[in-house]
């Protein structure tokens, strides 16, 4: 994933407001693929606990998966640890099973690797939905 310098992001910050699911999910989109993706945290984890429409979690999600690093990886363990309402944790959740990069050994061993980091996270969300995944890679 080749991440994006900062210019937009104020534009994209104003379109996680938007009443358009469409705005919403191109700027969870373009936050996703930020450099300075802590500054924007907060408002991705609005994004992906959207509350008006799922497209706006999975297409958030899937950006934040694509980066291919713990980073975007917490984010979503710690977005799905939150999630209240049932179809966006199956959101969530379904991002995080469909992600193709997962589907190669590289990738496998990449998000591996990520889940066992995340084991030890400061949040107790990220920390169970990480062992949670773990545990099921390895009953497979």
């Amino acid at each position: 994933m080749e991440f994006t310098d900062d210019q937009g992001l104020g534009t994209a910050i104003r379109n996680a407001g938007s009443p358009t699911w469409s705005a919403r999910a191109a700027a969870g989109r373009h936050l996703a693929k930020s450099r300075g993706i802590d500054e924007v945290a907060d408002v991705l984890h609005r994004l992906l606990l959207d509350p008006e429409d799922t497209g706006v979690t999975w297409k958030t999600a899937e950006a934040l998966l694509e980066r291919k690093d713990s980073v975007g990886l917490r984010l979503v363990l710690l977005a799905r640890s939150y999630a209240a309402n049932e179809a966006t944790a199956d959101e969530i959740q379904a991002a995080l099973d469909c992600n193709p990069d997962w589907m190669t050994a590289e990738g496998a061993d990449r998000l591996t690797r990520h889940l066992r980091e995340l084991t030890v996270d400061e949040d107790a969300g990220v920390r169970e939905e990480a062992r949670r995944i773990l545990g099921r890679l390895r009953s497979q």
